[in-house]
């Protein structure tokens, strides 16, 4: 049987109704999105994925680190009654602050009871700035518990992060958790006290430093001045082996300073997703594999990354020099494309390095450096990435163009100097980081 037609004005107060629901429904998705906790790898990203306009405010990552593999002699349990306090550099600021915890590297839960984010005092100091100590929960718990292989993302805290500033994160683990994920080329010196310190303002009990920065793996602010973020995957240049300790110059730190200073420069955030000796086909050894390949951790470090609306990668050199050597450069173009098709996949464009001059390091070989070239060949012809950095061009010496320029040379032939990485970001074309749209190869 027909029901009779509803009368128009009924109708629209029906329609109405509906909208009404609609925008409720959305601003509580919205406002669950802004005070995320996080608690996994899976919920960092649908945060990423659901950023909303900058003016209305979003999370972006300000800093990140890759789990590189499992700290030596940590097998039968990391350091256990110690406070960890990790000393990391922002690259764009925000109101708010969440962290990311990382267990990758671990056959047995992380407990950590404690954890907490300041600003320090002064660069690379154990001291917190006065009144910007913040306790940090999970879920609504000051304590996590992190399943092997996993992250957890904090609840986030009202905190006034500023650019280019020295923030100090600081977990503490009562008892060995097993292997320590960690990050061992920080070019940033951290420190540890015995002991529950976590919330110390002063520096004066964190007396052991270190070289490494262990389970933070990320750092995001809440603004509503940031575009978003570019992450950039890299290998030891990218992680800025030979630049100076404590100084903040890597090539993507002074990338993140011409975005801050530059006019019209996108406001983006910088996340270094380099590994030292990282290749873009090959793993490290043993399970989970130390030193991942790029193929295998471009989910996990740049896909996953909070407020990603731009890729570069800057790999290739290592698959060349390193044992066994892969001299099919088609190989290694192959894998190029991958990454490139991975970033397509999430609506991102990529900017692609080309290889950089390695003649005079002791691996050096007129064979291995022929597979260089016919790679940035293929690079510079645009059949790998949608637009190209030609680093190559920026660094070589152009009396000598197989060799680095001396003033760009860090002494090893290889790695640059930190002349060196300041001109690889001058090297960018910033508008590349606007696209928007995946080019087609």
């Amino acid at each position: 049987m027909s029901m009779p037609p509803m009368p128009r004005r009924t109708g629209y107060a029906v329609l109405a109704a509906l909208a009404a629901v609609v925008i409720l429904v959305s601003t509580a998705i919205f406002i669950g999105l802004g005070g995320d906790n996080g608690g996994s790898d899976s919920r960092a990203q649908g945060a990423r994925g659901s950023a909303a306009p900058a003016s209305a405010g979003a999370w972006v990552g300000t800093w990140s680190t890759s789990a590189a593999a499992a700290e030596p002699r940590t097998l039968r349990g990391g350091p256990s009654g110690m406070s960890i306090r990790n000393v990391v550099h922002t690259s764009i600021g925000g109101t708010s602050a969440r962290i990311q915890l990382s267990n990758f590297y671990s056959n047995r839960p992380l407990t950590i009871t404690h954890a907490s984010v300041a600003l320090a005092a002064a660069p690379s100091n154990p001291t917190a700035a006065a009144g910007t100590m913040r306790r940090l929960s999970f879920n609504n718990r000051t304590w996590v518990t992190i399943p092997p292989g996993k992250a957890a993302t904090s609840d986030p805290v009202r905190l006034a992060v500023p650019d280019a500033a020295d923030l100090l994160v600081t977990t503490y683990t009562p008892q060995a958790s097993g292997s320590v994920t960690y990050h061992p080329h920080a070019r940033q010196t951290s420190y540890m006290a015995r002991g529950d310190r976590t919330e110390d303002t002063a520096g004066s009990a964190y007396t052991q430093q270190s070289p490494y920065w262990r389970y933070l793996t990320g750092v995001d602010v809440w603004s509503k001045q940031a575009e978003g973020a570019v992450a950039v995957l890299g290998d030891s240049i990218t992680d800025g082996i030979t630049s100076t300790a404590g100084a903040n110059h890597r090539w993507t730190d002074f990338l993140s300073e011409r975005l801050r200073s530059e006019p019209g420069a996108p406001r983006f955030g910088v996340l270094n997703q380099g590994i030292s000796g990282n290749r873009v086909l090959s793993d490290g050894t043993q399970f989970p594999p130390n030193n991942p390949s790029g193929l295998s951790r471009f989910d996990r470090d740049v896909l996953s990354r909070t407020g990603v609306k731009a890729v570069i990668i800057e790999l290739g050199v290592n698959d060349i020099l390193r044992i066994p050597h892969q001299t099919d450069p088609n190989r290694i173009v192959w894998g190029l494309k991958r990454l490139t098709e991975q970033a397509h996949a999430r609506g991102l464009r990529v900017i692609g390095a080309t290889l950089t001059p390695f003649y005079g390091h002791r691996g050096y070989t007129p064979r291995l450096d022929a597979v260089r070239e016919q790679i940035n060949a293929q690079i510079r012809a645009g059949r790998v990435f949608d637009e190209v950095v030609d680093f190559d061009k920026a660094l070589r010496d152009p009396i000598s163009p197989l060799r680095l320029r001396p003033m760009f040379d860090s002494g090893d032939h290889l790695h640059p100097s930190d002349d060196g990485y300041r001109a690889m970001a001058r090297a960018l074309n910033l508008d590349h980081l606007r696209g928007r749209t995946a080019a087609e190869l």
